[in-house]
């Protein structure tokens, strides 16, 4: 039997050490200051891996419209699933940052009516919406187009046609023009198999003006050119926001420490709960619609969600591993929250991990070949669906864990919803 004054001393040892943690702990209190810094300097590092990775889609681009062959198309496919996991990684950055937030439509605006844009199949796309007049406005086969009460000239695709003109026109969100998934579109064409197997298979004689399918060639690569440099030229613009001095850093800097500490964890919360969760995944599955795939022509949607998770992970360990192999680091939002509540940012840090793991199901099921993201959605498809709400669910808990962390530095935030998580019976 060990003597009372034994297990007391067992326990002062142990007091000690735990305090002497906690000293220790508050001395190596990174400064707001300094946390903030490394996230502007993580931002700036990811846009310019986004922008160089849309300057090689960009350069793809060239090489098809100069050549429209199936190798070129091919490359140009593989030149823009390459150029979306530098992309993804920037979404933490949305929703606290309004310069961002602001800016995002206009390069990974979804779902989008393609029909805007080009020809579809109208068995299954249909004629009309109620919703849109220019479902099926079909502005490259069309050099003049009615937009309300306005005749357009669109005999010129250019890039401010379709991005002063075109993008959301009529206030209508769902004609989005320009971004990564009017390129997408324009690579892949539509994507016809439902909840089957198969991505979009797009021709590369769409491109070749002397062997011509699907009429207006030339219009067709003048339009995937507009929307690649623009492409390029928004990237650079966001870039140069996250420059030192830019408009970014200078946002962030104007709302004082506490709010830029709660910014960093404003994107974290939305994107993990409301926008990921919610829009993008839960949605998608309650109305079991292949159209609610965020990269629903290629089917790479299931890398685009984990790279979310990935950069998410990055900005709140403070430590991003770039495109070239080498890592930006520095004093992280999770060395802030660890000092001041060691047990709200473990939580934070166990939820990440697993949400990755439910995540790295998803995407190795797809990969492999098993079960694309769009197959997943089916109705009837349990295991499919299983995967999917796992995710979910993993999205949800890691949401509330960063709740925590909000309410251990005595922060608030406001976290975007989504009625598929918040009132699922409103969905239809």
């Amino acid at each position: 039997m060990i003597r009372p004054a034994v297990l007391l001393s067992y326990a002062s040892a142990a007091a000690l050490s735990l305090a002497a943690a906690v000293t220790l702990a508050r001395a190596d209190t990174p400064e707001p200051a300094a946390v903030v810094d490394a996230y502007g300097d993580i931002a700036l590092a990811m846009y310019e891996d986004a922008l160089a990775g849309a300057k090689a889609l960009d350069a793809a681009v060239d090489k098809l419209i100069a050549e429209p062959t199936e190798d070129n198309l091919k490359a140009a496919r593989q030149a823009w699933l390459a150029a979306r996991p530098a992309y993804q990684q920037t979404e933490g950055y949305r929703f606290g940052n309004a310069i961002v937030d602001d800016w995002e439509g206009r390069v990974n605006a979804w779902p989008l009516d393609e029909g805007l844009i080009d020809y579809v199949d109208k068995d299954s796309y249909g004629e009309e919406s109620d919703e849109n007049p220019l479902y099926t406005a079909n502005v490259i086969a069309n050099p003049s187009l009615r937009i309300g009460p306005d005749v357009i000239d669109a005999s010129k695709i250019t890039k401010e046609l379709i991005s002063e003109k075109l993008q959301e026109a009529q206030g209508v969100e769902a004609n989005v023009a320009i971004g990564y998934h009017a390129v997408e579109f324009l690579l892949w064409g539509q994507d016809l198999n439902g909840t089957g197997p198969g991505a979009g298979t797009r021709p590369a004689t769409d491109y070749d003006t002397a062997n011509c399918t699907g009429g207006n060639c030339d219009r067709r690569a003048d339009y995937l050119k507009a929307a690649s440099d623009l492409l390029v030229d928004d990237l650079e613009e966001m870039v140069a926001n996250w420059q030192d001095g830019g408009a970014a850093r200078k946002e962030l800097a104007d709302k004082g420490e506490n709010g830029a500490l709660a910014t960093v964890l404003t994107g974290l919360g939305s994107l993990s709960y409301g926008e990921l969760a919610g829009e993008r995944i839960k949605l998608g599955v309650l109305l079991h619609d292949p159209e609610e795939e965020h990269d629903c022509f290629s089917d790479n949607t299931q890398n685009s969600h984990y790279y979310d998770q990935v950069g998410m992970m990055a900005i709140w360990d403070g430590a991003y591993k770039r495109t070239d192999g080498s890592t930006v680091e520095g004093p992280s939002i999770a060395d802030f929250v660890a000092a001041k509540s060691p047990e709200a940012a473990e939580r934070v840090n166990e939820a990440m991990k697993a949400t990755l793991a439910k995540m790295d199901v998803m995407k190795k099921t797809a990969d492999s070949g098993e079960m694309a993201y769009d197959q997943m959605l089916a109705a009837g498809n349990e295991k499919g669906n299983k995967i999917l709400l796992d995710v979910v669910d993993s999205l949800v808990a890691q949401t509330r864990a960063i709740e925590g962390a909000v309410h251990a530095l005595n922060l608030s935030i406001e976290v975007e919803g989504s009625d598929s998580l918040d009132n699922p019976s409103a969905v239809q």
